[in-house]
C-alpha cells in the first residue's frame, strides 16, 4: 500500500463507500444502510472540519448504530451530541431500501444515541471545545455500513455469515490501513472489543504495519448493553486510557 500522507481524508470516506456500497451480503441481511452515501453532507462536514493534518490518536468503532451514525453519518453520532458540540448540521436523504422499524429521520431524530452520548460526553468533560479535541484526537469506524434482518433486527458484523464477513473484513481492512496512513496516528484504539481485535489482526498481519511502531489498546464501549459500561464507564476508560499514556 502507498504512503497516504497526500490523501485527503474526505475522498478517502467516498472511496470506502462506493467499495463498501457495492458489497453483496446474504441472509440473514435484508438491510443495510450506508449513511456515507445518503448522509454524505453531515459527514463530509465532519471530516472537513476536524480529519485535516496528523493525529496522535485514532479511536476506532465497531459500526454505525441504529440511532446514532444511521442518522448522520458522523461516529457515534448522538444528535444533540452532533449539533451542539461538533457544530454539524447538514441534509440527510435516505438509504436505498428502509425498513419501516429503522426510519431515517436525519436531525430529527429524537432519540438519544447512548454510546454516542457517553462518548462525546466524556469528550467534553476534557476538552474545552471540539476544535482542541481533533487537533490531536478522530474518532472513525472499522466498518461504515449498518446491516438489519427482515424484521429489522440490527446485524453487527461478526454475526455475518464467514464468506460475507470475509469479503466486508477485506474491504475494511484496506480502509483501516489507508486511514492510518492518512492521519498518522501514534495511538490507535479500539472502542470495543470487536474493533480492537480487528485493528490487531488487520496490522498484526501486515509486515509494514507492524514495524510502524504504532501502539494499539482497547477501551470498554460505551454500550448501555453491557453492565461494565454502565458502571462507572468514563472512569474506566481514563484510567486505561491514562495508563496506556494516551491522556495525562
Amino acid at each position: 500500500m502507498k504512503d497516504g500522507t497526500d490523501a485527503i481524508p474526505a475522498d478517502v470516506s467516498r472511496e470506502f463507500s462506493k467499495a463498501a456500497g457495492a458489497l453483496h451480503l446474504s441472509s440473514p441481511v435484508a438491510y443495510i444502510y450506508n449513511p456515507l452515501e445518503y448522509a454524505w453532507e453531515p459527514h463530509e462536514a465532519y471530516m472537513n472540519r476536524y480529519a485535516g493534518g496528523g493525529k496522535r490518536v485514532l479511536f476506532m468503532g465497531m459500526n454505525p448504530g441504529p440511532w446514532g451514525m444511521v442518522q448522520n453519518g458522523i461516529p457515534f453520532g448522538d444528535t444533540v451530541s452532533v449539533k451542539e458540540w461538533l457544530h454539524i448540521e447538514g441534509h440527510v436523504d435516505q438509504p436505498r431500501t428502509t425498513h419501516p422499524k429503522r426510519p431515517v429521520l436525519g436531525f430529527a431524530c429524537g432519540r438519544r444515541e447512548q454510546s454516542g452520548k457517553r462518548l462525546w460526553g466524556l469528550v467534553s468533560e476534557r476538552f474545552r471545545n471540539a476544535e482542541i479535541f481533533f487537533k490531536s484526537h478522530f474518532v472513525g469506524n472499522y466498518c461504515p455500513l449498518a446491516f438489519f434482518d427482515t424484521d429489522g433486527k440490527n446485524i453487527t458484523p461478526d454475526k455475518l455469515c464467514k464468506k460475507d464477513r470475509e469479503s466486508l473484513f477485506d474491504l475494511c481492512d484496506f480502509f483501516l490501513k489507508k486511514t492510518i496512513l492518512t492521519l498518522r496516528p501514534c495511538y490507535i484504539i479500539g472502542i470495543g472489543v470487536f474493533a480492537e481485535k480487528r485493528i490487531r489482526d488487520s496490522l498484526g498481519k501486515d509486515d509494514f504495519f507492524k514495524k510502524g511502531g504504532y501502539i494499539i489498546g482497547g477501551i470498554l464501549h460505551p454500550s448501555p448493553a453491557s453492565p461494565k459500561a454502565n458502571a462507572g464507564w468514563a472512569g474506566k476508560v481514563v484510567r486505561k486510557l491514562k495508563d496506556m499514556g494516551v491522556w495525562e
